[in-house]
């Protein structure tokens, strides 16, 4: 495989910002509308995931950037699996996969203890991605998103 074409998960930096932005508007104006909760966070990324101690990783490939994911940090064992997008040229490649085991795998190794996420029944791929990480459908209580119609949560060892 050409190293050109391997997807590399790489952490926030501020240069980087934009890149959460775009991509979650790419898929936010196809499918929904942009929620006033998304345009605070997607606007500062750093002060409302990264200084709140969430994290927010990023998909290279071709040495462009082309997929994200973000934890939210709830508490101290529990976050949110939330702000995943991936750019429409490279969907079905895996990258939401790969960064779906990053963003669990980061999760193990600062023992977490949960993972939740939102996300709506329409977005069939993204649910089933989910199940086969070993996401389960939980109760889904009232939420800051409008779209959201489906809470799936993920117990960590």
């Amino acid at each position: 495989m050409n190293p050109d074409h391997t997807v590399v998960i790489i952490p926030f930096t501020t240069n980087l910002k934009e890149h959460i932005k775009t991509l979650n508007l790419e898929w936010l104006e196809r499918y929904f509308k942009v929620e006033p909760k998304d345009v605070v966070t997607l606007s500062n990324p750093q002060k409302e995931i990264i200084d709140q101690g969430g994290h927010i990783f990023y998909a290279q490939y071709n040495n462009q950037i082309v997929g994200t994911v973000s934890l939210l940090k709830i508490n101290e064992t529990e976050y949110e699996l939330s702000k995943m997008a991936v750019t429409d040229g490279v969907q079905g490649l895996g990258i939401g996969n790969k960064l779906v085991q990053h963003s669990i795998q980061v999760a193990q190794e600062q023992h977490f203890k949960k993972l939740i996420l939102y996300s709506n029944r329409k977005l069939t791929p993204a649910l089933h991605l989910y199940k086969k990480h070993g996401f389960m459908e939980v109760t889904l209580e009232t939420t800051d998103y409008e779209r959201a119609d489906i809470k799936m949560e993920l117990l960590l060892k």
